[in-house]
């Protein structure tokens, strides 16, 4: 693999590092300078010409230095005259804005995929998009995994007789099934309205949950006000355990402070796919990796093998 060249931005040096480990190529240096104007200047340590090149970097916060220093990132190896430049973001932070809802708004998901083509990226490389419609918004070839048979193994080897899969809202029902038919167990939903970044309300849960124990999915854990309001209305149905499970595990905010003072929680599942799990102080947190279904949809990339057998979760789900 002597022609593949991987570089990695400041927002998750440690996936990359993880990454290279399971391809066994080294990660190639990269120096970003900050200027007491605020400006960023990225330049890349390592010869690109012609050379297969990765960036890997999630749009974690500070999501705006890091998407510029992706977008840097890019634009060098375009300039440095690479054969092709894939960006790996595990955790695409504009996706939530995948649709006009309020006048006058700039729909922000589509606008960023805008800026990393022009930037430079001839192939897009993700994970656990909250929209699917936001695969659409590229004009070069994407890749969307899902970690939802990665979330599942973490279950498999216990009793889940008295189980049941929960999701916050309708929109994630979909995955929420789909990962209930890998546990075997059955699904219910929460019926969400979002007031505002931080606050939810959930009426009503739909499906069989009382006195179940509850495996409460989401693809994204922030401030995790969905998430804790479904906990409050699982207890209101006689749930006990709960467990929660999400693909990005951001912990914004006050949620690190929130969900330790949780005592009903008994578990809280993960992946690396951003940084945040380091030093959060969460007590029961669990992190999976995902460096090698990354690090394997790279390798298939580089040498032209099919990617799709990768492409676990609903949307690739077949049904009886």
């Amino acid at each position: 693999m002597r022609e593949i060249v991987v570089f990695s931005g400041s927002a998750h040096p440690d996936l990359a590092e993880s990454i290279c480990s399971y391809l066994g190529v080294k990660l190639s240096p990269t120096t970003i300078t900050r200027f007491s104007n605020g400006c960023l200047q990225v330049q890349l340590n390592e010869n690109c010409r012609e050379t297969d090149v990765f960036i890997i970097q999630p749009l974690v916060p500070p999501v705006h230095e890091h998407l510029m220093e992706l977008l840097q990132m890019l634009d060098a190896a375009r300039g440095a005259s690479a054969s092709r430049v894939t960006a790996v973001i595990p955790y695409y932070g504009y996706a939530r804005s995948d649709k006009k809802a309020a006048p006058r708004i700039s729909i922000a998901g589509r606008l960023t995929a805008d800026l990393l083509v022009t930037a430079g990226a001839n192939r897009v490389l993700t994970m656990t998009l909250h929209a699917p419609q936001v695969h659409g918004f590229f004009s070069v070839p994407v890749d969307h995994l899902e970690a939802l048979d990665i979330l599942a193994g973490y279950f498999r080897d216990r009793d889940l007789s008295n189980t049941v899969v929960v999701s916050p809202d309708f929109g994630r029902a979909k995955d929420a099934a789909y990962f209930a038919r890998l546990l075997g167990v059955p699904v219910a939903a929460g019926n969400k309205q979002r007031i505002s970044d931080t606050e939810v309300v959930i009426d009503t849960i739909v499906g069989d949950v009382d006195g179940k124990d509850a495996i409460v999915l989401d693809e994204e854990i922030a401030t995790g006000g969905s998430v804790l309001t479904l906990l409050d209305k699982l207890g209101e149905r006689g749930v006990e355990r709960k467990s929660v499970v999400c693909t990005h595990g951001l912990f914004t905010g006050s949620a690190p402070e929130r969900f330790s003072a949780r005592s009903d929680v008994t578990e809280i599942v993960t992946t690396d796919t951003v940084s945040a799990y380091r030093d959060n102080g969460i007590p029961n947190l669990h992190v999976l990796s995902v460096a090698s279904l990354l690090g394997e949809a790279m390798r298939r990339i580089h040498v032209g093998e099919s990617v799709s057998s990768l492409f676990a979760g609903p949307e690739w789900a077949t049904t009886s």
